[in-house]
């Protein structure tokens, strides 16, 4: 077997609208293609010994043992490593069910798609399973532990923290849209202009000079201190002397910590000797220069959690610790507790495993212990020095155990350092008591507290805190969303997506869009290239400046890693035409229809889907769709129109000359099609096309007819508003026309156009594509030359898998196949057949260059227009007069 690729989707994809993380496989199967599991001896018996779960895989048997059965009748091995990558992840700690396996359309090659919750874990189970696969075909040992705890520690450097991913799926509940903007914890919530950030749980709205003050611990008790909070008496000091005088002046019980310091790092409790008082400093000075010594209060520890100036939490917490049976010893005693199914490794557990790290074996020895001592029944044996749940501790709700006065207090310190998202320790003996009551004190005050201990308590109800700070980021009456609208299809979206943002930045809205030709954020270039695909829309969406997006989305970004984006407002599908055909196993229209109908599939209930009613593949996606729909047709008397105007439905339509909305049977113009530069005089049909359904979006948008119709005829079709769409260049003898035009559908509406103009010879400049299919290179040399009196064949810069002399025969196969004696001529560099056809032609000649690197084409002819300019208009030999002369 042999894997030929692996992707991963983000977003809606072609596998799955609604289940967006999904690893896409492409898998040879090689000779086992001719093997099912049924014709491989032992194989299910192997297979039940290495990973017997698997039995709970009802398969679509729909029962326990359904997947085994489906084994044990036949069946193909892209199916079997479809169930291990799912098993294996699950036995990893990270549950998921969803799969299937399809042909590609190539003999022994399949699709085989799973569901993944890290991408970086399902790239990794994508290629284990099959590893694991080929080990039951051979019947070698296989060890799974390496495997699932790779899976592990890979989840625990990718996932995002406890605290941030209860935000995002708070936000996600809400339908709030989110962007992970770094491999840590930086995330944002919301798209453009209406965009939050957070970073664990500080937050964009947290004060940066609040941070600081709970960051320095001697800041923080100096203003509480001031403010009457209790604090514990204590010293900040630098050196072994300063400790002694501390000590000194403290006195024992003693707590050292570091000056700069977060969960739990160098903080040792409860000091009562000297060499204790010596280790927990040198512990200390690891994490901060300044350290901490403060009297040691007894009681409790609680973590009170304060956001937006309100109490919302509090939890007490209790380090991880092994209580004696007179049995077992401390080692079995700690594989007891993490035998509990709540601990699990790092955070993917309510509760992590204790560990036996330097700290805990001090403290063991420090006790006179060792791993092998018997506790006597009924000992507690703190093995940490805090309660963070991150070392194994525990946490109890104590909410409405807090008294009113320590409520008071908690919300008060938050305001006086000035945090959002506040975390306050307190040591007392009984909060349900006042703090000035127990003799209980404030410890500190925490900048981006965690949030586990709130969410998912040992003991008590967990509190949904995250519901707090989506509450504070977006207030009621706020949106976090922008207007999203995506355009997809074969022709036409490049233009369409640009007539769209031209009229909706003419609204006054600042816009982000893609196309092929690149990102732009208000007519800014902001990324060249093809800009198609889901990392480009997500550069719009992240940038804080936009407030309305238009994104072009293509056949190979939607299979390669989904949409950019989960829902838009709405989506226009221009058409679907046979074009990419045999890549990707997109084999049929049928099957391209089905990827570009994602885009419409992920338009939101309320929002409009706008179809191409002349297009049956167009205008089947609307029974797939949960929006509502518009249409758009050449053709007044479509019966799809005529049927849909009868249920009151919105259309966009071609009629008498004018561009025209209906709404029900009620018809509103909006343009005379002559006046639209776009359409050259009404000439190009295929423009006019383009047009309509950005007229609908402008309609749905509420702009008002006479800004929609200035808005079409002040887009003015150029190389920097269209490059490569159409662009006319009229020189003295002859006019060049460059255009996109690439593909069969492509040509046949530039040929409608092309035969309007009453120019001769017509010549073009054409090229065929290396990842076509045969007859599409063959079906674009036939229509080639249909259009043109003569023909320069030039080659694509990228080749994309075959040999230039393969497609420039198959071009002169479609060319005879309609005029054997048609002039051509091979000029394989771009450059320089344009430069030949334009320093050859004749007057009348009409010169059309199907470009596929635009921006270079553009340079060239836009240097010979130029050059022509220059001769025509010889300034440098103008003789300019005396001023004193003019008047005379």
């Amino acid at each position: 077997m042999k894997i030929l690729e692996i992707n991963a989707m983000k977003g809606p994809n072609y596998w799955s609208v609604r289940r967006h993380k999904l690893i896409v496989m492409r898998l040879d199967l090689e000779e086992l293609e001719e093997k099912p599991t049924n014709h491989i001896p032992g194989f299910l018996e192997r297979m039940k010994e290495l990973i017997p779960s698997l039995y709970e895989h009802r398969c679509s048997e729909g029962h326990p043992g359904g997947f085994f059965h489906r084994v044990e009748e036949g069946t193909w091995m892209g199916h079997v490593i479809e169930h291990i990558a799912l098993e294996i992840q699950t036995l990893a700690g990270m549950e998921v069910g969803f799969g299937r396996t399809r042909e590609t359309g190539t003999p022994g090659h399949y699709h085989v798609v799973f569901a993944y919750l890290e991408e970086e874990v399902g790239r990794y189970a994508a290629r284990a399973s099959v590893r694991i696969a080929q080990a039951l075909v051979e019947g070698a040992v296989y060890d799974l532990e390496p495997d699932i705890m790779e899976m592990r520690q890979l989840r625990e450097r990718n996932r995002l923290g406890p605290s941030t991913d209860s935000i995002v799926q708070e936000a996600i509940s809400r339908g709030i849209p989110w962007i992970r903007l770094n491999k840590y914890s930086l995330c944002q919530l919301g798209y453009g202009a209406n965009q939050k950030r957070i970073q664990a749980t500080v937050t964009s709205q947290t004060s940066s000079i609040a941070v600081e003050i709970a960051c320095d611990k001697e800041d923080t008790k100096t203003l509480l201190e001031a403010a009457e909070v209790p604090v514990p008496r204590g010293e900040i000091i630098k050196t072994e002397a300063g400790l002694r005088d501390a000590v000194s002046y403290v006195k024992y019980p003693l707590v050292i910590k570091p000056i700069n310091g977060n969960h739990g790092r160098g903080i040792t409790v409860n000091i009562n000797t000297w060499d204790e008082a010596l280790f927990a400093f040198e512990a200390a000075k690891k994490v901060s220069s300044s350290v901490i010594v403060e009297k040691y209060i007894t009681g409790d520890d609680y973590r009170l959690l304060v956001i937006d100036n309100k109490l919302v939490a509090a939890a007490r917490r209790t380090p991880a610790r092994v209580i004696g049976d007179g049995k077992n010893n401390i080692k079995q005693l700690v594989d007891i507790v993490n035998s509990d199914p709540r601990r699990g490794y790092g955070h993917e557990k309510v509760l992590t495993q204790i560990d036996f790290n330097d700290l805990t074996m001090n403290i063991i020895q420090s006790k006179g212990y060792n791993l092998d001592t018997v506790l006597k029944e009924g000992e507690i044996l703190n093995l940490k020095d805090t309660g963070n749940l991150s070392t194994g501790g525990t946490a109890a709700d104590v909410l409405d155990a807090v008294h009113p006065y320590n409520v008071f207090m908690a919300e008060r310190i938050a305001r006086l350092i000035g945090l959002d998202i506040c975390g306050i320790d307190v040591m007392t003996t009984d909060i349900s008591q006042p703090l000035t009551d127990t003799g209980g004190a404030v410890l500190e005050v925490n900048a981006a507290p965690g949030f586990r201990m709130h969410l998912a308590p040992t003991e008590g109800l967990p509190r949904n805190v995250a519901a707090n700070v989506v509450d504070m980021l977006f207030p009621p009456g706020s949106t976090a969303r922008i207007p999203i609208v995506a355009v997809t299809g074969t022709n036409g979206k490049t233009t369409t997506t640009r007539l769209i943002a031209h009229m909706v930045k003419m609204m006054g809205y600042h816009v982000g869009f893609t196309t092929t030709d690149g990102v732009y954020i208000q007519n800014h270039l902001m990324m060249s290239g093809d800009c198609t695909g889901p990392t480009s829309a997500e550069f719009v969406l992240k940038d804080p400046t936009v407030n309305f997006a238009v994104l072009e989305c293509a056949r190979g970004g939607i299979l390669r890693s989904g949409l950019g984006f989960h829902t838009c407002d709405m989506a226009v599908v221009t058409n679907v035409a046979a074009d990419h055909l045999g890549l990707k196993g997109i084999n049929t229209v049928e099957q391209m229809a089905r990827v570009k109908g994602v885009v419409v599939e992920s338009v939101k209930p309320d929002g409009y889907s706008i179809l191409n009613a002349d297009d049956d593949n167009v205008y089947k996606m609307r029974e797939n769709v949960q929006s509502k729909v518009a249409l758009f047709s050449m053709d007044e008397n479509n019966p799809r129109i005529k049927e849909h105007a009868k249920n009151g439905g919105l259309s966009a339509i071609y009629e008498n000359g004018y561009i025209t909305i209906c709404k029900g049977e009620w018809k509103i113009r909006v343009a005379k099609a002559v006046n639209i530069p776009l359409t050259y005089g009404g000439r190009a049909g295929f423009m006019i096309q383009n047009i309509l359904p950005a007229v609908l979006i402008g309609f749905l948008n509420n702009f008002k007819i006479d800004d929609i119709s200035v808005a079409l005829e002040s887009f003015i079709p150029s190389p920097s508003t269209t490059p490569g769409r159409l662009n006319w260049f009229s020189f003295k003898n002859f006019d060049v026309v460059l255009d996109y035009a690439h593909n069969p559908a492509g040509l046949r509406a530039l040929h409608h156009f092309i035969d309007k103009i009453d120019s001769k010879p017509k010549v073009g400049i054409i090229a065929g594509i290396g990842d076509r299919r045969d007859e599409d290179n063959m079906e674009i040399g036939k229509i080639c030359a249909e259009i043109f009196d003569e023909l320069i064949i030039r080659q694509d810069k990228h080749l994309r898998g075959k040999q230039d002399h393969e497609i420039i025969d198959l071009l002169i196969k479609g060319i005879h196949q309609h005029d054997p004696k048609k002039p051509v001529k091979i000029i394989p560099k771009e450059s320089e057949a344009i430069s030949y056809a334009i320093e050859h032609a004749s007057p009348g000649t009409l010169i059309v260059i199907c470009s596929d690197v635009v921006t270079e084409a553009l340079q060239l002819v836009q240097q010979y227009k130029e050059e022509e300019a220059n001769k025509l208009y010889d300034y440098k030999n103008v003789e300019i007069p005396n001023i004193e002369d003019i008047g005379h």
